[in-house]
């Protein structure tokens, strides 16, 4: 080996290293910004004060840091080397090419001719702004498809995993018509109105930017305002209705970006105009991406049910979470994989896996997926925020286009406007009960933004238009985080009564280890001339979906009973042995599943007899938990209902099982 090449390892062992340090240094940055985080919120709970969630101070945070390493890091000259390209058939010179290749003769020897040819590889990282710049300050920008890879998949599987079906789907047709109606909506009118005031701004941004900007920023977050809802116990049905349109708005309006970027680059032509054909075209591939996307997650939660269902893997925990975790984030892999979007496979696989496979789980397996969901979501949530705050400081491409900002402020009050309250009327037409005017006073003023809009507005800042988007989200998203502290006073002022009692955890199950949560006084929960609440039926859509998953899907994906030889016609007995484990055959028949589709109920707290299944049974808290005759759902036309409660004092008199035989709905005694 020469003299030459050993001093050129040298040299760039000293290279890697620094870079080594200088990613370590950056990493431990956003530790410190966690632990300062987690510290500051548990302060916060100690002392119960609510004037910021722990996102928001993670913002802050990440705004003071950011702040810092801009203004007092001292610029250095990055080491470059200017290169003309050549010219290439395949290459137009439009865009940047992905990568460089760069030939470089290196001396064997330092006297020596030069007789060595490398060639290098290049990665496109995005431009230049200067020539000089703090090296420590563009290593805490990260890569965007970290954010879509890495950190966004858990953050939405527990949004699905760790959702409140029964409350989710009594209100079903309300938070569909909010997420699909509604996020359209928005996104074409935020759109249209920074369109039409285009000429204010700096830059003039096209139709299609300001309609992908409507879409991307139409994705809610309100997780401060969900957390304090939890902390002060407020309606469950509002707290449904929220937290369900946050969750599949999310999915909706990645699919809509999609669908624009699908307009632009397949069907539009040059000019900035409309083209109806391509109109339809994209709103094709919006269904299609949607619901392939969908049918997707769900067959890959499935078919881990039925893998924890008939194998023996439960009896080693370890490997049943392994495969849990495993498959779930293999839906958002494949679905990307299939240019469909991960983040819609992988909401309805975490819904499934709740409703099927969770049930098929050991009791570590339950607790283990459970709390490192919860864990991952609370880490990777506030890293997000952490990194919007120091990001608005070391980003070296925003465009601060204050006119940009400003309308859309104004377009964001707009669109949720003409979300929400026209939305609410037509389903008041028909729903029952209603949804009065102070719950939509508070969902409007909940549509908070958050990761998922940053993390689309990041993913293309090549262009000027793109990058005044990304500099207006981060913006939208610092404001609206922190405005949501203000959630307490908002409810005082809006008169919406808060506290209530503590309900057993719907997924917990079989698991003895009972968590608790919130049970919210619901605004349907009127007692009627009897001193019974009011308790109708479900929308029809939602009855016949229950009970097909309760005679056909809870019985084959579960270990559940009633079994399929149960369900099913004589004729279909053999195929239905072959899908019944032993453990369905041989546990007790009173273990069934509940028909409220939140898993298992055991023992003296399940009793599903009468005629029709038409009766129920009621725990010692005097809530009904079984029974056919269903009493949740809306599809815009039905109800969505809270749960019958017995007076406290009757409660406490009830023996810990009464059981209801009767053809109606069931009965408080």
């Amino acid at each position: 080996m020469s003299l030459a090449s050993e001093r050129n390892d040298i040299e760039l062992d000293e290279k890697i290293k620094e870079q080594h340090r200088i990613d370590s240094l950056n990493l431990l940055l956003y530790m410190m910004l966690l632990i300062t985080t987690v510290l500051t919120v548990w302060m916060f709970k100690h002392r119960r004060m609510r004037y910021m969630h722990e996102t928001g101070l993670a913002l802050v945070f990440g705004l003071v840091v950011g702040a810092l390493i801009r203004y007092t890091s001292v610029p250095s000259a990055i080491s470059h080397v200017e290169v003309k390209a050549v010219s290439h058939p395949t290459y137009n010179g439009t865009l940047p090419p992905d990568y460089l290749w760069y030939h470089m003769k290196r001396k064997r020897d330092p006297v020596g001719p030069l007789v060595e040819n490398r060639t290098y590889a290049y990665r496109l990282t995005g431009e230049v702004e200067d020539l000089t710049g703090n090296q420590f300050a563009q290593q805490a920008t990260f890569d965007p498809e970290i954010f879509f890879n890495i950190i966004l998949p858990p953050i939405i599987f527990n949004a699905g995993y760790s959702l409140k079906r029964k409350f989710f789907f009594r209100n079903l047709g309300s938070i569909l018509c909010f997420a699909f109606i509604g996020t359209t909506i928005s996104a074409f009118v935020i759109g249209g109105v920074q369109y039409t005031f285009g000429l204010l701004f700096t830059y003039k941004p096209s139709l299609l930017d300001c309609l992908y900007f409507g879409a991307l920023i139409s994705a809610t977050d309100p997780v401060t305002i969900l957390a304090i809802f939890n902390d002060l116990h407020v309606d469950v049905n509002l707290y449904a209705l929220v937290f369900g349109e946050s969750v599949l708005n999310d999915a909706v309006a990645i699919v809509l970006v999609t669908a624009i970027e699908n307009y632009a680059k397949l069907y539009a032509t040059a000019a900035d105009g409309f083209e109806a054909i391509a109109f339809l075209k994209a709103i094709g591939l919006f269904f299609y991406v949607f619901c392939s996307s969908f049918l997707l997650g769900s067959v890959m939660g499935c078919a881990t049910a039925l893998l924890t269902k008939f194998t023996h893997i439960r009896d080693f925990p370890l490997l049943e979470s392994s495969l849990f975790l495993l498959m779930s984030y293999s839906s958002f892999l494949i679905a990307e994989a299939a240019d469909l979007t991960g983040i819609v496979a992988v909401l309805f696989c975490g819904i499934c896996q709740a409703h099927y496979t969770y049930n098929n789980l050991s009791d570590e397996a339950r607790v283990r997926t459970k709390d490192f969901f919860e864990l991952i979501n609370f880490l990777t949530e506030n890293f997000i925020f952490s990194y919007i705050g120091v990001s608005l400081f070391t980003f070296p491409k925003h465009q601060w286009d204050f006119a940009f900002i400003g309308c859309a402020f104004i377009s964001l009050f707009v669109g949720r406007l003409l979300n929400i309250y026209p939305l609410s009327w037509l389903l008041n037409l028909r729903r029952n009960p209603k949804i009065p005017l102070n719950f939509q006073h508070m969902m409007f003023l909940a549509g908070l933004r958050g990761a998922i809009a940053f993390a689309l507005a990041i993913r293309n800042t090549y262009s000027v238009g793109r990058q005044t988007i990304l500099t207006a989200t981060s913006i939208i998203v610092a404001v609206t985080v922190v405005y949501g502290g203000l959630t307490t006073q908002l409810l005082l002022w809006l008169g919406i009564p808060v506290g209530g009692e503590a309900e057993e955890d719907e997924t917990t199950g079989l698991n003895q280890m009972q968590r608790t949560r919130p049970v919210y006084s619901t605004m349907d929960a009127r007692p009627n001339a009897t001193g019974a609440r009011d308790n109708p039926e479900k929308a029809r859509l939602v009855r016949l979906w229950s009970n097909f998953d309760t005679a056909f899907m809870k019985p084959l994906l579960t270990n559940a009973r009633p079994t399929l030889l149960e369900t099913l016609p004589m004729c279909c007995h053999p195929l239905a042995r072959l899908l019944t484990s032993t453990q369905q055959l041989t546990q007790d028949t009173s273990n069934k599943y509940d028909d409220d589709g939140e898993g298992f109920l055991e023992g003296d707290d399940a009793s599903l007899h009468g005629a029709g299944g038409d009766s129920g049974s009621i725990h010692s808290n005097g809530r009904q938990i079984g029974g056919g005759a269903p009493d949740d759902g809306d599809l815009g036309t039905g109800s969505a209902s809270g749960y019958q409660q017995a007076p406290p004092a009757a409660a406490a008199a009830r023996p810990t099982r009464v059981t209801l035989r009767g053809h109606g709905h069931g009965e408080n005694l």
